[in-house]
């Protein structure tokens, strides 16, 4: 008679730490989601080795993931639209908006200074196509797209003191409950926002927020604004 006998514990363990380590292979595709290209964001920047000293894995520009309903700061807040859509997860703190994530944290996207990153000039009160490149897509309920308030202090840490408290421009998917609705965005999603009224050196914030999970994915675009008009729009890379 054929007998097999049962694997040592030995074995045993080492197949599930093998196992485990598989899945941490896998975790920085998986949790890969979306990133804003145009303008290109400051960790897009990073990833292309267009901003100095910034030494960022390609993959995390699309993983830059919070607690959805910026700029609240508490967690398991409803949707004021859609209050069945998933309740938001921790936002992230004042001082650590660029570069916190559920994912892992790039404390060097925090830094913050008039030259520290290279900056994407716009001009000033002019229709804009903001540009989304997604890894995976998901049921979205909105785009939120902030901006620095006029008179903030570009030396200073990011905080929500920092930006104007509404956003402006927003793009949102009405339709609903998310279940049963096709909220999934197209792949390259494109939103056309007109620009607000800045000079000079501001920080746009933008957000997108998925209506199924608790989270959200944040990107800060480093702008120079100048008037319409100018000679210096071309694109600095």
């Amino acid at each position: 008679m054929k007998t097999t006998s049962k694997p040592s514990t030995y074995v045993r363990i080492t197949a599930a730490l093998v196992t485990a380590a598989s899945w941490l292979v896998l975790v920085p595709v998986a949790q890969a989601h979306g990133r804003l290209t145009q303008p290109p964001s400051r960790i897009v920047l990073c990833t292309q080795g267009l901003n100095p000293t910034c030494p960022v894995a390609s993959w995390k520009a699309n993983a830059m993931e919070n607690g959805k309903f910026f700029p609240a700061t508490q967690a398991g807040v409803q949707d004021a639209y859609a209050p069945e859509d998933a309740p938001n997860g921790i936002p992230p703190k004042d001082g650590e908006i660029a570069g916190a994530s559920n994912n892992g944290a790039e404390p060097v996207l925090n830094q913050q200074g008039t030259s520290r990153w290279k900056h994407i000039p716009l001009i000033a009160g002019s229709q804009y196509t903001f540009r989304w490149d997604y890894s995976a897509v998901h049921a979205t309920r909105r785009w939120n797209y902030f901006i620095t308030r006029a008179g903030w202090n570009p030396n200073a840490p990011l905080t929500r003191a920092q930006f104007d408290p509404q956003p402006f421009c927003s793009i949102q998917n009405d339709a609903r409950p998310y279940w049963s609705a096709d909220l999934r965005p197209a792949n390259p999603t494109l939103h056309s926002c007109k620009l607000p009224d800045r000079t000079g050196y501001h920080v746009i914030l933008a957000v997108w927020e998925v209506a199924d999970t608790p989270n959200a994915f944040y990107q800060v675009v480093d702008a120079d604004f100048i008037q319409p008009g100018s000679l210096s729009t071309r694109r600095p890379f």
